[in-house]
């Protein structure tokens, strides 16, 4: 059982990883042109802060037994009513000490990069308070120790998510890709607040340690119910079927927020919040089960969207929704799988960064065009891209010792303990990724030079070139470390559990057919892409490529079952506004106005008339007593 320690010595400054950010972000926001010099420097240097504090907090952490590795502390009390309670405090424990590090330091290398990205850019300065206030967002999410701060931070990260997609808002492209993150986020929302609702219903708290200390007590329904609100949220968040059709719009923005906001951080929330709602979904089989369900069907659309893409960043965002798929899908595991969720978070964190990083690169050499099929043979004119981007691709693909080979392979051997048919399909699915980034690195960096007679292809500057090296570096080495060195297992199994894949064969025998499937996967990608000339205009295709191009058809489902219905609901209801509920408030209005209009003809201000009215009255009066009494 873990023990909450108080938060003395280092750990006494925790509020300091948010508030870093937070200040960046505040100066550079409100402080105006009068820091259009140095803001974007004092932005890195505060993440670069929280990054330094963090990194020492995890070496403090690990001189603490297992079980003493978990801190709070308490600010104050931030709502009171009543019996109910919820403070501003904060919780690190091992999840949420990977999250930290997760955040800061990618998110560091991406304020780098930034600087040379966004250089001529007009409102860099603002671009770098977003950025800032984003880290600033993820860690109140990440870092909160109850349901009610982490829907702050929850918020704070779709706020920012919206500043940054829409950054560039004279493309009309961009602006409409803000609103519609912003608005199917929200439907995600909905479920977040509706389960902390339920939460303190049933629990009297919404504190991880009230929730989870007595959630076994609470009937399963409910639990389910619980675990259901927060899979919707984690859905919107996280871009998971049917809250998907966001994410590839989102590429609108500039390649550092996809890097970012839509690879490295925001799209893992939904896995972060399922991961430490484990006792919940533990304890709910059914809502572990649709978490299984939705994380598979998003694995393999990412896929199959990616697979026919011609826009780099498009086709990565495909791939970010495939591979959180798989992050969802160890969730719903259940203790097999949690840790390996987190896992595969953390080194698609990298590699998933490098990519998009590495495709702002290209784009930058380009003059940011987009197609793959105007690209080809950039791998002798932009060397060091090219050579991190294909180090990332073998890191994503699983080729041994690259990362993504330890992470995804865990969630497929313990996918075939919980379920032959899940195993199988984790395991075709990434034979699909290897078709599909193989497909974008031949179209990218091989065979004929496509582009267009005016164009220059060119190596971006080195404080573009240098985050993609470590990135690179990271993406080689981070699973072996993790899994060898940090033996992230053991590290976090007090928060969420553990325990061991039994499976009929052996590890290697899965490991072995996995890596066959990816073999096949790209090798019918390079003879489709690489050995033959790729055509600059995209023919028509299969059902399915046209399908997939146009991304399942997800944007018409939701104007099917959403857009129209809410449009017509919409009308339907201003209807009745207008002929129910004005209409009988304007019709007693005018029945009051006309009575009273009627009354008035009698007002005549003639005293013989009212003498006149009183005896008429008086006579009418008489003969109803009259009536009465001979009755």
């Amino acid at each position: 059982m873990t023990e909450l320690m108080p938060a003395e010595g280092v750990f006494s400054l925790i509020w300091l990883l948010i508030a870093l950010p937070l200040a960046g972000s505040a100066v550079l926001i409100f402080g105006g042109r009068r820091t259009n010099s140095w803001g974007p420097y004092l932005a890195i240097l505060m993440v670069v802060g929280s990054a330094a504090l963090g990194w020492t907090m995890l070496l403090s952490m690990m001189q603490n037994s297992p079980e003493q590795r978990t801190f709070d502390q308490t600010l104050y009390s931030w709502v009171f009513a009543g019996s109910f309670q919820a403070d501003m405090a904060f919780q690190l424990d091992q999840l949420s000490m990977v999250f930290v590090l997760l955040i800061t330091t990618v998110g560091a290398l991406i304020h780098i990069y930034s600087l040379g990205y966004m250089a001529h850019d007009a409102n860099r300065r603002k671009f770098f308070g977003y950025l800032n206030l984003f880290v600033a967002a993820m860690l109140i999410l990440v870092l909160a120790n109850n349901y009610l701060l982490l829907y702050v931070g929850w918020e704070g990260v779709g706020l920012t998510s919206y500043l940054l997609i829409g950054f560039w808002l004279h493309k009309p492209a961009a602006a409409a890709a803000a609103k519609k993150a912003f608005i199917i986020n929200r439907v995600g929302d909905v479920g977040l607040s509706l389960a902390i609702m339920l939460l303190f219903v049933t629990f009297g708290s919404v504190s991880f340690q009230d929730v989870f200390g007595v959630a076994d007590q609470a009937s399963e329904g409910t639990l389910t119910a619980i675990g259901l609100l927060l899979l919707l949220a984690a859905a919107g968040k996280s871009a998971q079927f049917p809250l998907q059709a966001w994410l590839l719009d989102a590429m609108e923005g500039p390649t550092p927020v996809s890097a970012l906001i839509h690879a490295a951080t925001m799209v893992t929330a939904g896995v972060y919040l399922i991961v430490r709602s484990n006792v919940v979904f533990t304890a709910a089989e059914w809502a572990a089960t649709a978490v299984i369900i939705v994380g598979v069907i998003t694995m393999w659309m990412g896929a199959i969207i990616g697979s026919a893409k011609d826009d780099i960043k498009k086709s990565l965002a495909g791939s970010t929704m495939s591979q959180i798929g798989y992050m969802i899908t160890a969730a719903g595991l259940g203790p097999i799988g949690y840790v390996f969720a987190i896992f595969h978070l953390l080194t698609h964190g990298v590699f998933k960064a490098g990519l998009f990083l590495g495709a702002g690169s290209v784009m930058h050499g380009m003059r940011d065009n987009v197609n793959m099929r105007r690209y080809g043979a950039l791998m002798g004119l932009m060397g060091i891209t090219a050579v991190t981007f294909i180090i990332d691709y073998l890191a994503i693909i699983g080729i041994p010792p690259f990362a993504g080979f330890w992470s995804k392979d865990s969630i497929i051997h313990a996918a075939f303990e919980k379920s032959t048919l899940v195993g199988i399909l984790a395991m075709l699915a990434a034979g699909l990724t290897g078709f599909y980034m193989t497909r974008m690195v031949a179209m990218t960096f091989f065979g004929k030079a496509r582009w267009e007679d005016d164009e220059h292809p060119h190596e971006s500057p080195k404080v573009m070139t240098i985050p993609l090296i470590i990135l690179a570096i990271g993406a080689t080495f981070l699973g072996m470390a993790l899994l060898f060195w940090g033996n992230i297992k053991t590290w976090l199994e007090p928060v969420t559990g553990l325990e061991e894949v039994e499976l009929p064969l052996p590890e290697l025998a899965y490991g072995g057919m996995t890596l066959v499937l990816v073999i096949i996967g790209s090798v019918i990608a390079w003879v489709m892409y690489a050995r033959r000339s790729v055509p600059v205009e995209a023919p028509r295709g299969s059902w399915l490529t046209r399908a997939a191009r146009n991304e399942l058809y997800g944007n018409e489902v939701n104007d099917v079952l959403v857009v129209r219905p809410s449009y017509h609901a919409s009308r339907a209801l201003v209807w009745f506004d207008n002929r129910g509920v004005d209409g009988l408030v304007n019709g007693t209005a005018a029945f009051v106005g006309g009575l009273s209009g009627r009354l008035r003809r009698y007002q005549t201000g003639f005293a013989r008339s009212y003498a006149l009215s009183m005896v008429g009255g008086a006579v009418l009066v008489v003969l109803a007593l009259v009536l009465v009494r001979a009755s």
